[in-house]
C-alpha cells in the first residue's frame, strides 16, 4: 500500500471539501489508468455459446464458423464451446462426404451424431440429423426414435417430438413402454392433459397399464408445473387401473398438494395412507404441519404433532419452528413460548427461525420486558445475540411500514446495551428508504458521538446528505471512508456523483467516476459510458458523442446528470460551445431532455467553460512567473 498522507485540516468551505477528495490517499494502491479509453472497452453482455438460446445455431445459419467459412477481420477469438459447436457442424456434413465417396451412411453413423448432439442438449441439431436420415432413406430403430424424441422434449421442442412420433407410427414400428413415458412426461410438463390421456389410453390398449413408477413420474411432472387438478386426475386413473400407490407416490402427491395450497386434500390422502398402514416418514408430518400453519389451522397442526409423537417419532426443529410461528400468528405467544421451552428441554439446536416469531410478537405487542427476558435466555443458551438482533431488524424493516416500529424497539434496546454498528446501519438504510433522512442522520450523529461509524455507515450517510442537499457533509463522509482505506458503496458513488453534478462541481464528479471504476469490480454502466463520452469528445464533434448516447440507450441505460456532465466536461476540454449545444439540442428534439433542463445545462456549460478558461489563464500566469508581479502591483484577481 502507498505511503500515508498527512491528515487534511477540517473543511471550512464547500470548495475545500470538494478539493480534499483529490488529495487524500486512495484505498487501492493501483493508480488510475492513464490510457485512452475506447468505446468498445465498455463491457457487453457475453454472447451465448455452446447450446444456444432457441438453438438458432443448429440450423446452419449464415456466417457459420464451420469448415469453408472465411475468417473476418476483427472476429472475436472463438471460445472452446464455439470450437466444439463448429466441430459438431463439421461432423454433420460427414453423411454427404460418405455419399460422395460411394459409401452411403448407415444408421450407426447417424446414431453417433444424434448421441453427440443429444448429450450437448442441442435438440434442433438432433432434429436436423434426423431429417438427413429421412433424406438418405435410413429408418431409425425404436431405441433411436426414443432418443430423438427424448432430446427434443428435454430442449423444449415438444411439437417436433410429436411429429417424429407420427413418423414412428407411419414406419409401422411398435411402441415400447419407454416410448410412451417419454411422450407422457413431455405432455405433462406442457400441460397438455387431454393429449396425455390419449397417449395413456393408447398405452393401455397396445402395450400394458402403466406401473406405479410411471404414474409417480406423471404426478411429479404435473406437480412441477403446478397443475394439481391434473395430478388428481392421474391419481384417479391409477386407481382405476388397479395400481396400488407406494410410499413414494403418496409422498409426491401430498407434498404437491400442500405446497399448492390444498392442504385439506393433502390431509385426506395422508389419512388414506394411514388407513393402508403404510409407513409414514416424519418429513410428511413436517410438510402437513407447515401447510396447516400457513393456512391458519394451528389446531390441526397441533393434532398432527400429537399423532407424530404417538407414532413413536420425535418432532424435529422444523416442526417446532412451524408451530411456534403459527401460535405467534394467532397471538398465542404464551403457547409459542411453551413450545420454545420444549425445544430447550429436548436439547434441540435452536436457530434464529425459532426465536424470530417470538421477538416479532413481543415487539408488535410492545412487551419489551418479555423481549429482553428472551434475549437474556438466548444469551444463556449460547445464541449470538447481536447477530440475531441484526437479523431481526433486517426482517422487521423488510416491510417499509414496520420501520418506525423497529426504531422504537431499538430506542428501548440501546438503553440496555443492545446496540451495534450493523443494527445502526440497518436502521439508517431503512429510514433512508422511506424518506426519513433527518432521522437517519440523527442515528448517524449518535454513531459519531460513540466513535463507531464504519465504511457502510458513511456510505449510507453520503446518500442521506445528498438527498438532504448537504453536499459538503457528503464529501466529508466520502473522505472519512478514504481515510479508513475502504471503498464507498456503488450507491454512495452514484449519489455523490449526481449531487456534485447538480451543484456544478463537474471536475470533482468526473474524478469520482474514475475513482469508482478503479476501485470496484463492476461499476455503474452510466459511469463507464461517461468515460466513453469523454473519449468521444476528443474528436471535437457532436456526431461521435451522439453515437455513444444512441448505443447507451440501446443498451437500456438512460442518460442522467452524470452523462450530461461528462458531455459538458469533455466538450469544454476538447470541443466548442456549439458542438456541446448540438448534442443537447439533439436530445431535446428527441424529447429526452425537456426545454427547462436544456436551459439549465446550457447555463452550466457556460459557467464551466468560464471556470476552465480562468484556470488556463491562472496556469499561464504562474508558468511565466507573472503571479508575483501582479500581486506586487496590488492585483487581487489571484486571491490570497
Amino acid at each position: 500500500m502507498g505511503p500515508t498522507a498527512k491528515p487534511s485540516p477540517p473543511a471550512t468551505t464547500f470548495q475545500t471539501s470538494i478539493s480534499t477528495i483529490t488529495t487524500l490517499p486512495r484505498p487501492l494502491p493501483t493508480p488510475l489508468p492513464h490510457c485512452q479509453i475506447h468505446p468498445r472497452r465498455i463491457p457487453q453482455e457475453p454472447e451465448p455459446v455452446g447450446p444456444r438460446s432457441g438453438d438458432r445455431a443448429l440450423q446452419t445459419p449464415e456466417g457459420d464458423t464451420g469448415p469453408g467459412c472465411r475468417s473476418t477481420e476483427g472476429r472475436k477469438q472463438p471460445s472452446v464451446s464455439d470450437k466444439v459447436l463448429s466441430l459438431g457442424r463439421a461432423a454433420d456434413q460427414l453423411p454427404e462426404l460418405m455419399e460422395a465417396q460411394g459409401k452411403p451412411p448407415t444408421e450407426k453413423q447417424f446414431e453417433i451424431l444424434i448421441r453427440m448432439h443429444s448429450d450437448a442438449n442441442r435438440g434442433l441439431r438432433v432434429y436436423y440429423v434426423y431429417q438427413k436420415m429421412v433424406k438418405f432413406g435410413v429408418k431409425p430403430r425404436v431405441f433411436l426414435y426414443n432418443r430423438i424424441m427424448d432430446s427434443l422434449i428435454k430442449t423444449g421442442h415438444l411439437d417436433l417430438a410429436l411429429s417424429v412420433y407420427e413418423d414412428f407410427r407411419r414406419d409401422g414400428l411398435v411402441e415400447e413402454s419407454v416410448t410412451y413415458m417419454i411422450l407422457i412426461k413431455g405432455l405433462c410438463k406442457a400441460g397438455r392433459i387431454e393429449e396425455m390421456m390419449e397417449v395413456l389410453g393408447r398405452m393401455r390398449e397396445n402395450l400394458c397399464k402403466p406401473d406405479v413408477f410411471a404414474y409417480t413420474a406423471m404426478v411429479r411432472a404435473l406437480a412441477g408445473e403446478g397443475n394439481l387438478d391434473a395430478c388428481l386426475r392421474v391419481w384417479e386413473e391409477m386407481k382405476r387401473d388397479g395400481v396400488e400407490p407406494d410410499v413414494m407416490a403418496y409422498v409426491t402427491l401430498v407434498t404437491a398438494l400442500c405446497k399448492g395450497g390444498r392442504v385439506d386434500k393433502g390431509y385426506e390422502v395422508f389419512k388414506e395412507m394411514k388407513g393402508r398402514r403404510i409407513l409414514i416418514d416424519r418429513g410428511i408430518y413436517g410438510i402437513l404441519v407447515e401447510a396447516f400453519v400457513a393456512d391458519g389451522k394451528i389446531g390441526l397442526a397441533c393434532d398432527l404433532l400429537k399423532d407424530l409423537v404417538d407414532s413413536g417419532y420425535r418432532a424435529d426443529l422444523r416442526i417446532y419452528n412451524s408451530l411456534i410461528e403459527g401460535f405467534c400468528n394467532v397471538k398465542r405467544v404464551d403457547k409459542a413460548h411453551k413450545l420454545f421451552q420444549v425445544t430447550v428441554q429436548e436439547g434441540l439446536e435452536r436457530d434464529f427461525k425459532t426465536v424470530n416469531p417470538l421477538l416479532m410478537s413481543y415487539a408488535e405487542m410492545k412487551k419489551m420486558d418479555d423481549f429482553c427476558k428472551l434475549l437474556k435466555q438466548m444469551e444463556k443458551l449460547g445464541f449470538s445475540v447481536f447477530d440475531d438482533l441484526s437479523k431481526f431488524f433486517s426482517y422487521v424493516v423488510g416491510k417499509p411500514e414496520r420501520t418506525m416500529m423497529a426504531l422504537e424497539v431499538f430506542e428501548d434496546l440501546k438503553v440496555k446495551g443492545y446496540s451495534s454498528v450493523p443494527i445502526y446501519n440497518i436502521l439508517m438504510e431503512a429510514l433512508l428508504t422511506i424518506g426519513e433522512m433527518k432521522r437517519a442522520l440523527s442515528l448517524f450523529g449518535e454513531m459519531k458521538d460513540l466513535n463507531k461509524p464504519d465504511s457502510t455507515t458513511y456510505s449510507i450517510a453520503i446518500i442521506c446528505f445528498v438527498e438532504d442537499g448537504n453536499i459538503q457533509e457528503a464529501c466529508v463522509s466520502h473522505n472519512k471512508i478514504v481515510e479508513m482505506f475502504c471503498v464507498p458503496s456503488v450507491a454512495a458513488y452514484c449519489s455523490l456523483a449526481k449531487g456534485l453534478c447538480d451543484n456544478g462541481e463537474i471536475d470533482a464528479a468526473m474524478m469520482l467516476v474514475r475513482d469508482c471504476l478503479a476501485s470496484v469490480e463492476s461499476g455503474p454502466m452510466e459511469f463507464k459510458y461517461s468515460l466513453t463520452i469523454l473519449h468521444a469528445c476528443k474528436t471535437g464533434g457532436a456526431e461521435k458523442v451522439i453515437d455513444v448516447l444512441n448505443e447507451m440507450m440501446q443498451e437500456g441505460c438512460t442518460p442522467n446528470e452524470v452523462i450530461y456532465s461528462a458531455i459538458i466536461s469533455g466538450m469544454c476540454k476538447h470541443g466548442t460551445f456549439e458542438e456541446a449545444r448540438k448534442v443537447f439540442t439533439d436530445l431535446r428534439q428527441r424529447k429526452i431532455l425537456t426545454e427547462a433542463k436544456t436551459i439549465v445545462f446550457d447555463e452550466i456549460l457556460i459557467e464551466h467553460m468560464k471556470k476552465k478558461t480562468a484556470d488556463l489563464v491562472l496556469a499561464g500566469l504562474k508558468f511565466f512567473g507573472l503571479e508575483s508581479k501582479l500581486k506586487a502591483m496590488g492585483s487581487t484577481l489571484l486571491g490570497s
